[in-house]
């Protein structure tokens, strides 16, 4: 084969990939990549323990600002995710910080950022030094969830991350 040919192929077939990219939908994941969009909100906290229930609070927003950052981090490190920025959702659930009670209202809020995943987290204190983390991530098209995992630690605030990033990496990347 000539080389002009050659190079009459190739330019035909770049045209044809970037005619298939610029037609493709944004809401679906690269099948060659494999990555998939997801918005990560803000932790949550549920507190539980007998000082919170007096009125007294026994947590930092920082802790939770940090955890947020330890998900964001461990997914997108995987490859697997793309990380939509989850702090431009204006609905008041996500404003309030009451995803956890919204119902999956959170995938509806993912899919207007563009994402195709939608993931809640939050940490429940039990006492000032055991904690659960659960997250859910959903289809941000159809609300329905895909994972939801759980995992008790032991610990001060200041672990939090460290619990979210345990979480991820062993038990939400694992499958």
């Amino acid at each position: 084969m000539s080389r002009k040919i050659r190079q009459g192929a190739a330019l035909v077939l770049g045209a044809v990939m970037l005619a298939g990219a610029a037609g493709a939908d944004p809401g679906a994941a690269s099948p060659a990549s494999g990555v998939v969009r997801i918005a990560v909100f803000e932790f949550e906290l549920q507190d539980a323990t007998p000082a919170a229930a007096n009125g007294v609070a026994t947590s930092s927003r920082d802790s939770l600002r940090k955890a947020t950052a330890a998900a964001r981090e461990q997914l997108s490190s995987s490859g697997r995710y793309s990380i939509v920025g989850a702090e431009r959702a204006d609905d008041k659930p996500a404003q309030d910080r009451q995803l956890r009670n919204c119902d999956g209202c959170e995938a509806a809020i993912a899919r207007k950022l563009g994402a195709q995943r939608s993931m809640i987290g939050v940490v429940s204190r039990a006492t000032q030094t055991d904690y659960y983390v659960t997250i859910v991530i959903r289809d941000a098209s159809t609300g329905e969830v895909l994972d939801t995992q759980s995992a008790n630690f032991a610990g001060g605030e200041e672990g939090w991350a460290s619990g979210v990033r345990m979480l991820i990496r062993h038990q939400v990347l694992a499958q």
